[in-house]
């Protein structure tokens, strides 16, 4: 199986366990995507073809400087207009090429990685789609229908122009849509929300997700090596928060982490704050609180009681895997749509991100951390992650597509790229 991801770390993490899992069933995996971006990510030996990687012609710029100054409703168009329609042609010719040497039975293609897709239906083969956030499954565009116009526009323009059918969604596999979520947190797919009922309201599927929707919960695999962590100073007398604003989002945080700083000095003799931020942004941390750039959130989790972030679909699916509470200041694409999730949910408070407030964040500290109505809500939705199966529950599903035709034979200059980095 060929998976086909996008140079961002939360799309790639949950196809890192699906992929050990088939490989431990004896299938053949392999990615294709920027290599700069994904070599680091992958483990040792794994097989990847390079697809996108940026030049100065192709222009794509997912988390680049412009891109973290925006918010909103410039962020949205900024990321179809700017990054993923430009990776989306970037990457084509490297996806083609990675078929034709890889020779795949079934491809997996994030939402947001668009030429799998294209490549798929090029080559006769059966495709799923790896929904690494849940933002894409509901209707984003509800409270916005000229910006969802506006992007369903720019997907016909690029199907239009690679001489694809227009009748199909990219972003949507007729095949397999796996979901690394619930319904238990995103919702039971009324049709007023739903994405996937205005997609199948004709075949039957009113007020409910059809059946190739596979809601498999987070799934978790190896991660590259973490930087030490100060273990023995967390403080076993005291509640204990993560801070986090992701791996994209975390130099935007200039005028949010003084805020959450001093909502920590008002509760500093109950909660200890462990801070995951730049050394140059975060300032100067009071004793009673722990800083790192970077922390092993994986294996932070089970030492903790709550989890203040940015709302990226990742980090709120592995603090709801440990049954943990979450304060969620969104900052910018999905992130409010995830918030929205979490605060309907019961599992969370969501605050404002640009114009926080210490007494705020205050506030929804101490809420996540009192009111038992959070943390109860919480472990309901990880005891759903638990029952939806994760990485083998997904390879399940990918085990019962039917095995498309076999591309023609490796062209001269095919040849992958081994990853040596990566744990």
């Amino acid at each position: 199986m060929l998976f086909v991801v996008p140079p961002l770390a939360g799309h790639v993490n949950p196809t890192l366990a699906v992929a050990a899992e088939l490989a431990a069933r004896g299938h053949q995996v392999a990615w294709t995507g920027p290599t700069a971006a994904l070599a680091p990510l992958l483990p040792t030996g794994s097989l990847l073809y390079p697809a996108g990687d940026r030049d100065t012609a192709d222009g794509h710029d997912l988390g680049g400087a412009r891109w973290r100054d925006l918010r909103g409703i410039a962020a949205l168009r900024f990321l179809w207009a700017e990054a993923l329609i430009p990776l989306a042609r970037a990457m084509l010719p490297g996806v083609h090429t990675a078929v034709e040497a890889f020779r795949p039975d079934v491809l997996v293609a994030d939402q947001q990685a668009l030429a799998g897709p294209l490549v798929a239906r090029r080559h006769g083969l059966p495709w799923a789609t790896s929904a690494t956030t849940s933002a894409e499954i509901i209707r984003p565009f509800d409270d916005f229908p000229k910006v969802g116009e506006w992007v369903t526009q720019r997907i016909a323009a690029l199907l239009t122009e690679c001489g694809a059918p227009g009748d199909w969604d990219p972003r949507f596999s007729p095949h397999l849509v796996l979901v690394f979520s619930t319904p238990a947190l995103i919702g039971d797919g009324v049709p007023e929300r739903n994405a996937a009922h205005a997609q199948n309201a004709a075949n039957g599927f009113a007020g409910r997700y059809p059946p190739h929707y596979a809601f498999v919960g987070p799934a978790f695999g190896a991660r590259p090596p973490a930087a030490d962590f100060p273990w023995r100073r967390l403080d076993p007398g005291r509640a204990r928060v993560l801070v986090s604003l992701g791996t994209l989002n975390r130099a935007a945080g200039a005028r949010f982490y003084p805020a959450v700083l001093r909502a920590a000095d008002a509760l500093a003799d109950r909660v200890q704050l462990i801070l995951a931020a730049p050394a140059d942004l975060a300032g100067d941390i009071p004793p009673h609180m722990l800083h790192q750039e970077y922390v092993p959130q994986l294996q932070l989790l089970p030492h903790l009681d709550a989890v203040l972030c940015h709302g990226g679909h990742n980090t709120v699916c592995e603090a709801l895997a440990y049954g943990l509470p979450l304060v969620v200041a969104p900052v910018r694409d999905d992130q409010p749509i995830v918030a929205r999730q979490v605060a309907e949910a019961g599992a969370g408070v969501r605050v404002r991100f640009g114009r926080a407030r210490t007494d705020e964040l205050h506030q929804a500290l101490t809420a996540v951390l009192d009111n038992p109505a959070h943390r109860r809500e919480a472990r309901r939705i990880q005891a759903s992650f638990a029952a939806a199966g994760g990485a083998a529950a997904a390879a399940d599903r990918l085990e019962k597509l039917p095995p498309g035709p076999r591309p023609g034979p490796s062209a001269p200059g095919t040849a992958p790229t081994r990853n040596e980095k990566g744990p």
